[in-house]
């Protein structure tokens, strides 16, 4: 069997860098236009070359997204885009719109295209069709099942490859195809712009008593009928890769390093593992649950891949995410000693975990803290301040900082 690639979102330079530390084999990224995370920091043209150098020095491959669904004033900005992006050498583009595939064969023929879960991609005519216009991949829409898929691979080209979405956030609208958040906000979620109002709460008026809101009680909390469990496949591996997947993808171009880290990490070994054997994957699978869930997450399903979803995908209680580490910042290395750009606040005497690549997590205790004049610190209360740090062990550059929290914390 092939082993999959492991795909790993970024929305900045510095989690690039962490994505391909801690185990990806290729990383995904948008630029500042023609991608669908507007709110995300995304790549200046200059972040972006820098983040394809790293990435291609370290074996991972970088593609770019551009799946917007087009409008007409988009067409002619999209092709001096594609024409800055050949020379930065991605290793694909992502792309779902047909007007926008077609400038982008023109333009850069050389790149490899892969057609975004947008393209609402649910059988294996659409695969085949794609293959016909020059793709080389076709992400699964997140509707289907993996006996569906299984059926798409017996019936596509060996040489046309199937990417999936095995972890992360889940949209209540088809293949992430929503008109709510334009309906409410007027910005279009098919253009890089939602507003999450899937995770809102709302009630019901009857239409012979205007002004008159009734609450959909789950609890004394209310309920968020739109709110969707987090997708988590860590436990189906074995699944996955029999159903003939290419590349399994993580969502969260939205998410901290210490996110993408813990998920790059958690996949990454146990992929290895199942290649080794299916007794080392099940052996380790107590060590896959417990850092999987050091992660924000909203309670975890298995999406549609083993049938379709029921009232249990739903979190209607809350729209709060489970998150059991604070992100603290990340490890680098200077002539004055440990540098970080501090995330959260930590204090001298604390315990936190120095999170390694290779899987292990140290408990250390701050032994001091300076700021960039030398001075010592009793804490680090200020957001991406830079400070220099003494844990009293040897670290390495790009080594995560975090610390284990105890409450669920509100959806931000």
């Amino acid at each position: 069997m092939k082993k999959p690639e492991l795909l790993v979102p970024a929305g900045s330079l510095e989690v690039l860098k962490i994505a391909v530390i801690f185990g990806a084999d290729a990383v995904y990224i948008g630029g500042e236009a023609f991608g669908l995370r507007a709110k995300a920091k995304n790549f200046s043209m200059e972040d972006m070359r820098q983040g394809i150098l790293f990435a291609h020095e370290h074996g991972v491959k970088v593609y770019v997204t551009a799946n917007i669904l087009a409008h007409n004033d988009d067409l002619k900005e999209v092709r001096a885009y594609f024409m800055e992006l050949k020379e930065l050498k991605p290793d694909a583009l992502i792309i779902s719109d047909p007007g926008i595939f077609a400038i982008a064969r023109e333009v850069c023929p050389e790149l490899e295209i892969h057609i975004s879960t947008q393209a609402n991609n649910t059988n294996y005519g659409t695969y085949r069709f794609w293959r016909r216009q020059g793709a080389k991949r076709v992400v699964s829409a997140r509707e289907l099942s993996l006996e569906e898929i299984r059926q798409i691979r017996d019936n596509i080209p060996q040489d046309l490859e199937i990417e999936t979405f095995i972890h992360g956030a889940m949209c209540i609208s088809y293949s992430g195809r929503c008109l709510l958040s334009n309906y409410f906000t007027g910005r279009d979620a098919n253009q890089g712009a939602c507003t999450h109002p899937c995770r809102w709460k709302y009630a019901v008026m009857e239409e012979t008593r205007p002004g008159e809101y009734m609450p959909v009680y789950e609890n004394e909390r209310g309920t968020y009928i739109f709110n969707s469990r987090d997708l988590c496949m860590i436990e189906h591996i074995p699944e996955l890769v029999e159903a003939g997947i290419d590349s399994f993808k993580i969502e969260g171009r939205m998410k901290t390093a210490l996110y993408v880290a813990t998920v790059a990490r958690t996949y990454r070994k146990a992929i290895d593992d199942y290649f080794v054997s299916r007794l080392t994957y099940e052996q380790n699978m107590p060590w896959y649950r417990e850092q999987i869930s050091n992660c924000t997450y909203r309670q975890f399903t298995t999406g549609f891949f083993f049938g379709r979803p029921d009232e249990h995908t739903q979190i209607y209680d809350s729209n709060t995410y489970v998150k059991e580490y604070t992100y603290l910042g990340i490890v680098d290395e200077s002539d004055k000693g440990y540098r970080i750009e501090q995330r959260n606040k930590f204090s001298v005497g604390e315990k936190i975990e120095v999170m390694k690549p290779d899987g292990g997590n140290i408990t250390v205790t701050v032994q001091a803290i300076r700021d960039e004049d030398g001075n010592e610190m009793e804490s680090a209360p200020h957001p991406r301040q830079v400070l220099y740090i003494d844990l009293g062990q040897p670290l390495a550059k790009y080594d995560i900082l975090r610390r284990q929290e105890k409450e669920e914390q509100a959806d931000e």
